[in-house]
């Protein structure tokens, strides 16, 4: 405990000093995290291999490609997204200045997923930087060496008191949780959300909540199949079907359901060849645990497809399942594994019936030519994000917000919406201290009068295009001596 209070009391003593305050100096730290990516790029990607067994080409676009992009758009955009934004006045405040400022929250933490250990760390760390926060970063201890590479590497390069990282399991975690931050970002599960969660409220801490759920796919009979499985096999199946917003279940009529598999069957052989174990591209089960998870969900279920497995190297192969029940165990639990689950439905009703009936996912994904239809679908079910005619994409445009609702989390981030979620937007309004006659309408004794003015200075609308600036002004005036007069 002794620890974690210190830790925490270096980082907010250092925030209290201003030096995270100046752009020159975010800058200037968000620099030198590029150079650490740059200049580390190959011991980056030898942790997530030895973690995931992520080959190079994947491992630098799944976590290093995505952590630079970040870095580049937040240097480039930082000075205007810091900028006082002005706001409309009304009539009484039309001689003042009105905007909101951003502020740095203070101390935030800042806790990391094993699925994606190196992004799922660097991406908000840079958003908080950005905003001109201390941040504690925690990695997952599951992911452990990528782990402890972010604990060597960061001191090397950033300030250390303003962004220490904690290593360990969960007493660690614990430890740390019982510290008062200014806001936390958790990406994780659901069950641990709510222990976050809990551990915030003693101190009034918000929180950011990147969870998870089931994420449907629906599939409409008018639809390239070919087209729409190869987008689902590669967002299904990469990084072994450890992706919180992987497609968890497909919906579909079932007249189309044995095309959907022989076309996803046909791009598993086209991605990864004859031998999916021995492929590179094919990544392994994080941990024995998590492997004795996935491998019970498909006890009792129809394998149209794969179902080999390999304890000793955390292996489990590509697998559809068909003719899935909805009250199955494996449609009750968040998969985060390579096994597909096929539930038929007759219709698009019935497929918005099905997901809205359920807790709302993190993601939702539809397939069809019929864009109204896809429309229609996004309309009628609720969930953290969308995308219709491919998978996980959204997750790759910055200016859309990345987050859940609901059980598969609360808040946002990635590009502006990162900086947003680890600033305070301030309400600031400055007067000066003339023609305080104006005022005299919300000063004692009251009158019928004097609500009437108040009226008509706050309800009335004036186009300003016709009218202008001048003559709202000259209203101000008039209003004022009428006000002195009635008085």
């Amino acid at each position: 405990m002794e620890k974690m209070q210190q830790i925490v009391g270096r980082a907010r003593a250092a925030f209290n000093s201003g030096r995270s305050r100046p752009l020159e100096f975010r800058i200037q730290q968000l620099k030198a995290l590029e150079r650490m990516v740059q200049e580390k790029e190959k011991e980056i990607l030898a942790a997530l291999k030895a973690d995931l067994n992520k080959s190079g080409p994947n491992a630098y676009s799944h976590e290093i490609l995505g952590v630079l992009g970040e870095l580049a758009l937040t240097m480039e955009k930082l000075p205007s997204w810091a900028a006082p934004q002005p706001v409309k006045k009304n009539l009484l405040t039309l001689r003042d200045e009105a905007y909101i400022g951003y502020e740095p929250l203070g101390v935030v933490l800042v806790i990391g997923a094993w699925n994606y250990p190196f992004v799922l760390v660097m991406q908000p760390l840079i958003g908080a930087i950005a905003a001109g926060n201390a941040v504690v970063v925690k990695p997952s201890e599951v992911s452990e060496n990528t782990a402890r590479l972010v604990a060597e590497l960061l001191p090397q390069y950033l300030d250390k008191e303003l962004y220490p990282v904690v290593t360990g399991g969960v007493p660690e975690t614990t430890e740390l949780l019982t510290q008062r931050f200014d806001h936390i970002l958790y990406t994780g599960n659901t069950t641990v959300g709510k222990i976050v969660m809990e551990a915030a409220a003693k101190h009034l801490t918000p929180v950011t909540l990147e969870l998870g759920g089931k994420s449907p796919c629906y599939i409409d009979k008018d639809c390239d199949l070919a087209v729409a499985c190869r987008r689902i096999t590669w967002g299904k199946y990469m990084n072994c079907g450890q992706t919180c917003i992987a497609p968890d279940y497909i919906l579909c009529d079932p007249s189309i359901q044995s095309k959907v598999v022989e076309n996803i069957k046909a791009t598993l052989k086209e991605f990864y060849g004859e031998d999916v174990k021995s492929s590179p591209d094919y990544e392994r089960i994080i941990n024995q645990r998590h492997f004795k998870r996935v491998k019970s969900l498909l006890e009792g279920q129809k394998i149209a497809h794969g179902g080999e497995t390999d304890e000793a190297s955390c292996f489990i192969a590509p697998t559809i399942l068909t003719d899935v029940s909805p009250e199955s165990k494996v449609m009750e639990e968040e998969i985060f594994g390579p096994v597909l689950p096929i539930v038929t439905v007759k219709s698009v009703e019935e497929a918005i019936e099905f997901i809205s009936r359920r807790e709302k996912p993190l993601a939702l994904y539809v397939f069809s030519n019929n864009k109204q239809l896809i429309k229609r679908v996004i309309s009628e079910t609720s969930s953290g994000g969308v995308t219709g005619n491919d998978v996980i994409m959204h997750f790759f445009l910055s200016t859309l917000p990345f987050g859940g609702v609901g059980y598969s989390g609360m808040g946002a981030y990635h590009g502006k919406h990162s900086f947003e979620t680890f600033s305070h937007r301030r309400a600031c309004l400055i007067k000066d201290l003339k023609m305080e006659s104006t005022n005299k309408m919300r000063y004692p004794p009251g009158s019928q009068k004097k609500v009437d003015w108040a009226k008509f200075f706050l309800l009335k609308r004036f186009n300003k295009a016709r009218i202008g600036l001048f003559v709202l002004a000259l209203l101000g005036v008039v209003a004022a001596v009428m006000i002195k007069v009635v008085d």
